[in-house]
C-alpha cells in the first residue's frame, strides 16, 4: 500500500532560519539546470570540458596500485599535511604571501568556509556588510546565524569604499565585511587597486574582519597584478577560496586562511560540522598541483570562458536595446545586466523559461530584495553555439 503524506505535515518543525530565504533561490537556480534543452545563463557551474577526467582516473589507479591509505581514510580536521603544504605553496606563488601552519585549513568547498566564519563569529543581531549585489550563498550563510545584513553599493570598480567609509563615520559598526574583490559574483567586476589599501585601513581603524572570497581570482582573462586583500593585510582578513572552478566541483574542496586565532575558531567549528574535508579530494588536488596539472587546466579554462564571455557581450550588443546596460567582465563566470526602466526581472525570468532560456533575477542577490530591474547572466556552462540564439530570445522579451 502506498501512503501519501498530507501536504505541509512537517512545516511546523522547520526552523525559521531555513524557511523563505535565498536558499530557495539557490534551489530554483539548480532546478533550471535540469530542464531539458534549456539555454541556461542561470547557474554558475564550470564547463565539464575543463574537467581533468583522464588525469584523475590515472591518479586513482596510482593510489590503488601503490597501496596508499591516506586518500581513503579520515583526514585531520585542519587537513592532510601534504595538501596543506601544496595549498600554502600555491598561495605563496600566486599571492606573494605564505600562511603559517596554524593560519590555514582545508574546507568542504568555499561555502563551508563561509559557513564556518558565520558559525564561529556571529551572534544574533550582529551586523555584516555585504556588497550590493552579492553572492546569494553568502546571504544565506550569514542569515542562518541571524545576522543583520547591510548592502553597500558597487560600481564598475567594485565596492564603493568611500560610501562604506561614510557609513562607518556615521556609526555603522559591522563585525564582518564580506567582499568578492575579483570577478565578482554576480556583477562580474573587480575591486580597483586604489580601493584595496583604503578598505584594509578601514578594517584596522574600525576593528572589523574582512571576509575575502577569491572563488574567481584565478580565472582572469588577462594578466592581473591586483593584490589580494589577504596579502595586503593578513592580520584583518580571512580569505575563503575553492577548487571547484579551477579543478572540479565534485571534490568539494576549499580553504580558509586568516589570523591564527580566527583559523583556530574555524577548525573548532568544523570539528562538529563535518569533521574533515574528504581525504581523496585533498590528495587528488595535491598531486595535480605538484605535477603542474592545475596550471595547465587553467590555461584551457581561461581561454574557454573568455571566448564564451566575448560571445555573450557581442550578442548583448547586437540584440539588447540601447537603454539596457551590462558589465564587461575581465574574468570569472558572470555579467550583470540592468534592464530598461520599469522592467521586472522576476517576470522576465518566468517568461524566459517559457521561451527556453534560463536567467536569474537580480533580487536574489540583494539582502533587502532590491534589483528588480537586474539580471545575472552566467556564461560558464551555456553551450557556446547557442549563446546568440539565447540572447536573441531574451532580447525579444525585453523589447516585446
Amino acid at each position: 500500500m502506498t501512503v501519501t503524506p498530507e501536504s505541509g505535515r512537517w512545516d511546523a518543525l522547520a526552523a525559521g532560519r531555513t524557511r523563505g530565504d535565498v536558499g530557495e533561490g539557490i534551489a530554483s537556480v539548480l532546478a533550471l539546470l535540469g530542464m531539458p534543452d534549456l539555454i541556461s545563463f542561470a547557474g554558475g557551474f564550470p564547463d565539464p570540458e575543463t574537467f581533468p577526467r583522464e588525469r584523475v582516473s590515472a591518479l586513482l589507479q596510482e593510489f590503488v596500485v601503490t597501496g596508499e591509505t591516506s586518500a581513503f581514510q579520515y583526514a585531520p580536521t585542519r587537513g592532510l599535511a601534504g595538501p596543506l603544504e601544496a595549498l600554502a605553496d600555491r598561495l605563496e606563488l600566486l599571492q606573494g604571501c605564505r600562511p603559517a601552519e596554524n593560519e590555514l585549513l582545508i574546507t568542504s568547498g568555499a561555502i563551508e568556509a563561509l559557513e564556518l566564519v558565520a558559525k564561529s563569529s556571529l551572534d544574533p543581531g550582529d551586523l555584516v556588510v555585504v556588497e550590493g549585489p552579492t553572492y546569494l550563498g553568502a546571504i544565506q550563510a550569514f542569515r542562518s546565524y541571524q545576522a543583520t545584513l547591510v548592502a553597500i553599493p558597487m560600481d564598475e570598480h567594485g565596492l564603493e569604499v568611500d560610501e562604506l567609509e561614510r557609513r562607518l563615520a556615521e556609526g555603522l559598526r559591522p563585525k564582518l565585511v564580506y567582499t568578492i574583490p575579483d570577478h565578482q559574483n554576480p556583477a562580474g567586476v573587480s575591486l580597483a587597486v586604489e580601493r584595496r589599501e583604503p578598505l584594509v585601513a578601514l578594517a584596522r581603524h574600525y576593528g572589523f574582519l574582512i571576509v575575502e572570497d577569491v572563488a574567481y581570482r584565478e580565472l582572469g582573462f588577462f594578466e592581473d597584478t591586483r593584490p589580494s586583500l589577504w596579502s595586503l593585510a593578513p592580520d584583518v582578513v580571512v580569505q575563503t577560496g575553492t577548487t571547484s572552478k579551477t579543478f572540479f566541483p565534485g571534490v568539494r574542496l576549499g580553504w580558509a586562511v586568516g589570523p591564527a586565532e580566527v583559523a583556530a575558531s574555524l577548525v573548532s567549528a568544523k570539528q562538529n560540522t563535518d569533521q574533515c574535508a574528504g581525504a581523496l579530494g585533498q590528495r587528488l588536488f595535491e598531486e595535480s598541483v605538484r605535477r603542474g596539472w592545475i596550471d595547465e587546466q587553467l590555461v584551457l579554462s581561461r581561454s574557454l570562458y573568455q571566448r564564451k564571455c566575448e560571445r555573450v557581450l557581442a550578442a548583448l550588443e547586437r540584440w539588447l536595446p540601447k537603454e539596457a546596460r551590462w558589465t564587461r567582465p575581465e574574468g570569472g563566470f558572470f555579467s550583470w545586466l540592468t534592464l530598461p526602466r520599469g522592467a521586472d526581472s522576476a517576470d522576465l525570468a518566468r517568461r524566459a523559461v517559457e521561451r527556453g532560456v534560463g536567467i536569474v533575477p537580480g533580487t536574489l542577490f540583494f539582502p533587502d530584495g532590491r534589483g528588480a530591474d537586474t539580471v545575472r547572466l552566467s556564461f560558464s556552462l551555456v553551450d557556446e553555439e547557442r549563446i546568440d540564439d539565447g540572447i536573441e530570445r531574451l532580447a525579444s522579451l525585453v523589447t516585446g
